[in-house]
This record gives structure tokens, sequence and C-alpha cells, in this order.
């Protein structure tokens, strides 16, 4: 169906269930379409606001083809659209976004992922000048993009809170750092596959810069080490997620720092860290005590449920099963059940007897009640 033939769809499924009568008589009309109140014959006669309503139905190749229909809908457009994905285009997307882009100002959040590479630099540069209220940015897999890109998103979208650039492999480092200097609100960045980027060096940058930063992809960035990530814990204590899969520099030292600071840490994900020993489960097990003490007296449902969540500890095969049985007794979210499988192994053939809260209780319930002792 293409985009004209869309909008009549979408024309005739809305008047069809009574919207007409209901526009006539939210627009001062009384009678039928055409009668004395509001006149809708064809689609250039809606007005602006009753416009946006109606194409929040439609998809999002539907609003751009609405776009183009004549220069009062592009200005209503213009006005009201603050979300946009591409991720429909799969042809000719870089041309569709410098042809766009200037109409589209008050975008929030674009969503530019491609599954074949077709974003270039002059598309981002184009998006950077216009789009200055940009919240939130999706340029997953534009493998062809360079550091042109973030330098132009520094200078032009100072106010980006959510930045996903996994699998861009051209950046660099320099250009990273560069732009978490003036993006200091960011709080999701993802980075997996970035290898480039996501060094030492630039973990430093986001720790100095980005002090709200909550969540942090840094899957299969193996260039980093402990340097970075502590620098990332003492700099980011509101962390929430963060993940490390792949990362096989790393060792216990960054994740004592990640327990010792980042008291929010909510999920973790250490695949294929084999450097990862004992001590590490022990330190994150020993930061729920820490939580306990600064938290309030009267604990709500909330503060009960806090820590760990989700924890990725595959192929970590150094790890034995009393370190990570303390680390799941302390934080009873954490679960190895089928149901509710939260804590990841594969891999660990030795941790196979670890086991949840749910398993606990399961156990319990098929057995004979004991006495309570005292303790």
């Amino acid at each position: 169906m293409g985009g004209a033939e869309r909008l009549d769809f979408i024309f005739e499924e809305v008047f069809g269930f009574g919207a007409v009568q209901n526009m006539n008589q939210s627009y001062g009309g009384g009678g039928e379409i055409g009668g004395g109140g509001l006149s809708i014959s064809e689609w250039k006669d809606i007005p602006a606001e009753l416009l946006l309503r109606i194409l929040s139905l439609a998809d999002d190749q539907t609003v751009v083809v609405a776009s183009g229909v004549c220069h009062g809908w592009r200005d209503a457009i213009s006005w009201g659209l603050t979300h946009l994905s591409f991720y429909w285009c799969k042809k000719n997307m870089n041309n569709l976004v410098l042809s766009l882009t200037p109409k589209f100002t008050k975008l929030q959040v674009l969503i530019l992922r491609q599954d074949t590479p077709q974003l270039q630099d002059e598309a981002v540069e184009k998006i950077a000048s216009h789009c200055r209220e940009l919240q939130e940015l999706d340029m997953s897999k534009s493998c062809r993009l360079t550091d042109s890109s973030l330098y132009a998103l520094a200078r032009g979208c100072p106010n980006l809170v959510k930045l996903n650039i996994s699998g861009c492999s051209a950046f660099s480092d320099s250009a990273l750092g560069y732009l978490t200097g003036f993006c200091r609100k960011l709080k999701f960045l993802n980075l997996c596959g970035c290898v480039r980027a996501a060094t030492d060096r630039a973990l430093k940058a986001i720790g100095y810069n980005c002090n709200e930063m909550q969540y942090l992809n840094l899957g299969w960035c193996d260039r980093i080490g402990d340097e970075g990530v502590k620098s990332l814990a003492y700099g980011c204590p509101d962390l929430r997620a963060l993940d490390l899969c792949g990362c096989v520099l790393i060792t216990d030292e960054s994740v004592v720092a990640l327990a010792n600071n980042c008291l929010h840490l909510r999920s973790l994900g250490l695949y294929y860290c084999q450097n990862i020993t004992d001590r590490a489960m022990y330190s994150l097990a020993q930061s729920r005590a820490k939580n306990r003490v600064w938290a309030p007296v009267k604990k709500t449902r909330y503060q009960e449920e806090e820590g760990l969540t989700n924890l990725n500890i595959s192929q970590c095969t150094a790890l034995t099963p009393p370190a990570v049985q303390a680390l799941c007794d302390s934080f009873p979210s954490l679960h190895t059940c089928p149901d509710r499988h939260s804590l990841i192994i594969s891999g660990c053939l030795s941790l196979t007897s670890v086991h949840c809260a749910c398993g606990v209780q399961g156990h319990r319930s098929n057995t004979t009640a004991i006495p309570h002792l005292a303790h």
C-alpha cells in the first residue's frame, strides 16, 4: 500500500466510526460534513490539531508522506512532530534524512537504526544543525559514520539524554570524549561493539563529564581495562545497568569499584570476563549490606527489592559455588529457576549447585516441617 493509499485508508477508518460527527461538534459544527460547521471533503481541509491527532494513529512512513501533501500540512507536522523513526526505510535513508530534517525541527526522538549501513556524516550534520531539541538518537549499525558526526552532535545537540551508536566501529575515543564534554545530560549510552571509541580514555571522560549516567553498554569493547571502569564507577554513582560482556581485560578491581561506589546497580553483565574471581562476588554481596545501612528504617516494597536483579557471569570459570551462593543469598531478586532466570551461569559447570531463594522454598515445601531454631 502506497503513502497516498494509506492516508485514504486512515481517513476512511477514522471517519467510518463516527469521527466526522465528533469533529463537527468539536469545531462548532452541528450537521453533516459540508454543513454550517466544519466542512471536510478532502485531506487538505483538516485543521492542524486534528491532523496531528489522526497521524498519531499512522506509522512513520505515512507521516513522512503526509508532510509532502502541501505547505500547510508540512508546517503543521513540523510544529507538532516530536518522535520519528526511519527504520522502515531500507533504501536511500541518507537522502531522506537530508531532505526532511530541516522540516522537523521539533524532534526529540529520532530512530535511524539500520540493517544495512546507509547513513553518512552529512546527514548527521544536518540533524545537528536543525534538531537542537533532540533528546534521544539511535544511529546503531551506522558503520559509514566517522568522528565528524560525533563532533557535529556535540555542538548541535547538547540536550541528548539517550544515544545508541552500537556497531559504529569507526568512531574514535577522542571524538567520544569530545561529545561527552558537551552532552553532559547523557543517561543512556550504548557503545556495544565500538572497539575504537570505548577505551579507558573515553571512560575517564564519561566519568568526568556524565555524572548522571544510568545505563551503559560496553559489550565486546575489549580494549577496556580496570582503569576505565574504575573512573566510571567513581564518576557515575547512579549507574543502574552496565554491560561489560566480552571485556576480557577487566579484573576484580573493576567489580570492587562498582560494588563500593554504584550502590544503585541493578544489572551487570560479565559474560566471558574470565579474570573475575570470588573476590568480585563477595564485594557485590557486601554492597547489599551497605545499602541496608544507608536505607531508612521504614522499608518500602521497592527498597526490599533493591540491589542486583540481573547478573550474567557465564563463562566466568574461576568462580566457585560458595562465593556465587553468597551473592545469591544477598540479592533475593537473583533467580536461577527457569521461570525467572536472572542469574545467568551458562558454561560454569562448577556452579550448578547454586540456587536462588525460590529453590530453597521449593525444597522446604517438599520436606517435613522442622522447629525453628533461635540463633
